[in-house]
């Protein structure tokens, strides 16, 4: 079986992409998100791109995010991949696509309840996320996947830390794991935390 993926999400120092370049993650996202204390301009995301290893993904995440910006970012080279956390339906999944050919998007859905799942299911999206909400730190009943016996690729998110992912990626099986604050201390990525984490799937 293919090993599980990581994705190092919120990077936002240049200590960060070192440590992530040490590690190895496939997978770095940087958050285009005003709201969120880990929000990256897109000047910043340039430059830690260009510092982190050309093998590691950068990932954009965006909320409702005007599809011509991401699509600009996607353009640019500045990122790899859109992941989208808000309302983004099908239709502009069309569009972010037709704006930027051939652009690998990563659907967010909070999943709360079998229909949840259902739904993310039937998603466009070439990966799906399944998350407990926005950056809460909680992870959700993951017995909802493992009963519904789900079959779309995944990246699981909410609440992993090195603590659980072990544990995580045994009972699921997902794509890749994705984590930003299990990995930091006081607000902030945690070279020991990171390296603790990658330890756990090895």
């Amino acid at each position: 079986m293919n090993r599980t993926k990581v994705k190092f999400c919120g990077l936002k120092r240049i200590e960060d992409i070192h440590a992530a370049n040490e590690l190895r993650p496939d997978f770095a996202g940087f958050v285009f998100w005003e709201k969120s204390s880990r929000n990256v301009l897109a000047e910043e995301a340039l430059e830690l791109g260009k510092a982190l290893l050309p093998d590691i993904k950068k990932v954009g995440v965006f909320v409702d995010e005007d599809p011509e910006r991401v699509a600009a970012l996607l353009t640019d080279g500045i990122i790899d991949i859109a992941q989208l956390h808000g309302n983004e339906d099908e239709e502009y999944i069309s569009k972010l696509r037709s704006l930027a050919k051939g652009a690998c998007v990563i659907k967010a859905f909070v999943i709360k309840s079998k229909e949840d799942l259902e739904k993310a299911g039937k998603s466009s999206a070439d990966y799906l996320l399944l998350d407990s909400g926005k950056g809460t730190g909680q992870t959700f009943n993951w017995e909802l996947i493992a009963e519904a016996g789900f079959e779309r690729p995944f990246f699981l998110a909410g609440g992993l830390g090195p603590e659980n992912v072990a544990d995580a990626v045994k009972k699921l099986k997902p794509y890749a794991v994705d984590v930003s604050s299990g990995i930091e201390t006081d607000g902030l990525k945690d070279p020991e935390k990171m390296s603790k984490f990658m330890g756990e799937l090895l």
